[in-house]
């Protein structure tokens, strides 16, 4: 972590604990003089420390990150754990990001940094004690150092901004420490942590530590790292799933000036998901990308479909709707409390509601790209943006049979990942490329796979379209005492080796609201047959069914004549702990009522019924975390003004506040976007979007004009926030629709549907 020297990660490991004047601390190791710790030193979940921390001569600390950052913030929340714990000065901070960490281990590999893995809300929730513990030993032997240089005992020490300062105001520099500390033998046990309130760092908001260079265009991402000089590669895949080559001009492709090799990428049979190249496929090899994409039109190649079609959305629809209405059909049963049947015989009036949502794309800004090279009878290693480089080692693994000590794998920040970096199909396709025999002069150069946007529309794994039918039954107090959701949706986890009884698990969250606030709930689920790839998305599997329950809730509201957040609140009931099997559990009403509440008072609700504008709101629960969004939207003729967004979140504590603040509103205006405008379709077999002119993610016009956030101060342990901001967006969104224009939208994208509506 030297920040001067480019080395791989295990002769950097080598290079580091061999470093004069440097303390170096690993998982479960101190390295001085490379003499081992006991394991427990870190704690008994040692084995998910990620980082390791150096102290250098010159007063530096370099951190490293394991969990991979695409754009979420990770990286610098997770070192501000660190730095903060040991004292450090954050000027002096540089934070490393870390390769996918392996070894050997009894013939098996063995992850040495934990899990490795972003974009599911776990990062600083998995970390946090592990860190601050990681953090605590390095303050500890730093100012056990600075005892014997003073001459005091340590606890008359204490850590600030990378000094050790003694009562009477002397200072030592940590560099100045850092190899005193690393001859120092381990403590017996792990030294405390920090009492929260002497927290310098963690609470305070700080940017991003690739701010500047974001904005400055001055950030390597994935697609511009290099080994060598990299041949660049582009494929034309079959855009039909489960389809074939039809024909394709492999001589044209290979006259075209700067053209190397064109070579066939077969998808391997039986692997799950993500695990495998999503179609077949063309690579055209070539010097640059200009080459590569010339080369590929000069294919002209034509794909037939496969015996079975992918249905349209529209035939999708039919066979959800003919689901909830055969009483033979066999749901997957989530959820059932009480007796919805009984409760609806008896209501003194009964509502029901059927919510659509298309198919969409991740759409990230970065498309996905792989940089590999292939040694073939001694390693390989592969340099890109993924969200789980545990599953891209698996994939490579199974792909070239290298062990542990033959696969590197570098992880430089990504573009956005949003759940589409959980697949690893583009290295498979990287991994297929580099072992395809090729001409001798190009056998063993690197090769960088890069993705153009049509080819990320056409080949994603996409959120699953859904249908939902909601039926509530209401008492004569029009209260709720039965609730029946409905939902059907092609499965992500089809074909991953998840039960058939368990697909649901997928789509629906058993726990979440309003299961636990009404006697008598019942949820079931339909999975819908479909050949398209699905993934997790940004906010899966809150995000759909939220849409749907938030603006029925709604619809009941206006139904009986009631404040929507007061008849939100009222559901809530009394402050208690409703029991939650998911991560994060149990809800807290209160902590949830607290963040409507506090959303409803900065959009000043007390206008709610008088306003020319339409003011609406919705919750949800996601990992732990509370989440309200209050928004303020006036008619157009052709649409929609957004004047203001509110959203409240309770995270529990906040690592950097600054970077939860532009967690929330990103996933708050992706949230916008998408319910506004995108919908993946599929005509005739395939899908019909190939840029941003057919799949409109939202820049301007119609985004909201203001987006403020605020964040409830919390000593609760923290919870993951990276997306946490979109569940309840859009049906706060289209309840706020439903005041300015009394069309209530019950199909997505909104725009859409208002415009065939109005």
């Amino acid at each position: 972590m030297s920040g001067e020297v480019k080395l791989s990660r295990r002769r950097f490991l080598k290079y580091a604990a061999g470093t004069a004047g440097a303390l170096v601390i690993g998982i479960g190791t101190v390295e001085a003089a490379e003499r081992p710790v006991p394991l427990a030193l870190l704690g008994d979940a040692w084995a998910q420390v990620g980082p390791y921390i150096r102290v250098a001569a010159d007063g530096r600390t370099f951190i490293g990150v394991r969990d991979p950052d695409n754009g979420e913030g990770t990286a610098t929340s997770l070192a501000r754990i660190i730095a903060d714990e040991m004292d450090a000065d954050w000027n002096r901070v540089v934070v490393e990001y870390l390769g996918l960490g392996i070894e050997k281990g009894n013939g098996e590999p063995k992850f040495t940094y934990g899990r490795q893995r972003s974009g599911d809300a776990t990062s600083i929730p998995a970390a946090w004690a592990d860190l601050r513990q990681a953090g605590a030993l390095a303050r500890w032997l730093l100012l056990q150092a600075a005892a014997r240089r003073l001459g005091v005992p340590a606890e008359q020490l204490r850590g600030e901004g990378g000094m050790a300062v003694a009562a009477d105001g002397r200072r030592i520099s940590y560099g100045d420490l850092a190899s005193a500390a690393a001859g120092i033998d381990a403590p017996a046990t792990p030294p405390p942590v920090k009492a929260a309130e002497r927290y310098t760092l963690i609470g305070q908001p700080a940017g991003d530590i690739d701010a500047r260079a974001v904005v400055t265009g001055a950030l390597r991402y994935a697609a511009d790292e290099s080994i060598g000089e990299p041949l660049i590669a582009v494929l034309a895949r079959c855009p039909y799933p489960g389809g074939s080559l039809d024909g394709a001009d492999r001589d044209a492709a290979g006259k075209v000036e700067g053209v190397f090799a064109v070579v066939d990428v077969t998808p391997e049979q039986g692997q799950a998901p993500g695990m495998a190249a999503q179609a077949p496929a063309i690579a055209v090899i070539a010097r640059d990308t200009w080459a590569a994409l010339k080369g590929r039109e000069a294919l002209k190649a034509t794909w037939k479909p496969g015996q079975a079609t992918e249905p349209s959305a529209g035939d999708l629809e039919k066979k959800a709707l003919a689901l909830f209405d055969d009483d033979t059909a066999t749901p997957s049963t989530v959820r059932n409390d009480g007796d919805v049947a009984t409760a609806r015989k008896k209501a003194a009036r009964a509502l029901e509601s059927t919510y659509v949502q298309p198919w969409v794309a991740h759409a990230t800004a970065e498309t996905p790209n792989c940089l590999v090279r292939l040694d073939p009878d001694t390693s390989i290693t592969i340099v890109a943006a993924t969200q789980s480089p545990r599953q891209v080692y698996a994939v490579v693994q199974r792909m070239t049979g290298f062990g542990p000590d033959q696969v590197y794998i570098r992880v430089p920040r990504g573009g956005g990942g949003f759940g589409r970096r959980l697949e690893s199909d583009y290295i498979a396709e990287a991994v297929a490329i580099a072992q395809a025999k090729k001409p001798q002069e190009i056998q063993n150069r690197p090769v960088r796979v890069l993705w153009t946007r049509d080819d990320d529309l056409a080949h994603d794994y996409y959120r699953p379209f859904a249908v939902h039918r909601l039926n509530a039954s209401l008492d004569k107090k029009k209260a709720i005492v039965g609730w029946h959701q409905r939902m059907a949706s092609p499965s992500v986890l089809a074909g991953r080796a998840t039960p058939p009884d368990r697909l649901w698990q997928s789509e629906l969250v058993p726990d979440a609201l309003p299961a636990g606030l009404v006697p008598n709930y019942r949820s079931d689920y339909y999975p819908l047959d479909s050949l398209l790839a699905r993934g997790e998305w940004r906010g899966s599997p809150h995000v759909t069914p939220t849409f749907a329950s938030e603006s029925f809730i709604d619809e009941l509201a206006h139904a009986v004549g009631a404040n929507p957040l007061d008849y939100r609140l009222q559901m809530l009931g009394d402050a208690r702990q409703l029991p939650y099997n998911g991560r994060g559990g149990p809800i807290d009403t209160a902590r949830m009522a607290n963040v409507l509440k506090l959303a409803a008072d900065k959009l000043d609700w007390s206008r709610w019924l008088r306003s020319e504008n339409g003011l609406g709101i919705a919750c949800a629960y996601v990992f732990g975390t509370y989440v309200a969004h209050a928004i303020e939207v006036a008619p157009t003729q052709d649409g929609i003004d957004i004047h203001r967004v509110v959203c409240v979140a309770d995270v529990g504590r906040a690592v950097n506040p600054l970077g939860l603040a532009a967690q929330l509103e990103g996933a708050t205006l992706d949230a916008l976007s998408t319910a506004l405008n995108l919908a993946i379709t599929v005509k005739d077999g395939k899908v019909q979007q190939a840029g941003f002119k057919d799949y409109p993610v939202s820049a301007t016009q119609p985004m909201p004009y203001e987006v403020e956030t605020v964040i409830v101060p919390s000593t609760a342990d923290p919870a993951g926030a990276s997306v946490i901001g979109m569940p309840s967006a859009a049906p706060a969104l289209a309840n706020a629709v439903f005041r300015a224009t009394a069309v209530r939208v019950r199909r997505l994208p909104l725009l859409r549907e208002l415009a065939r509506l109005r």
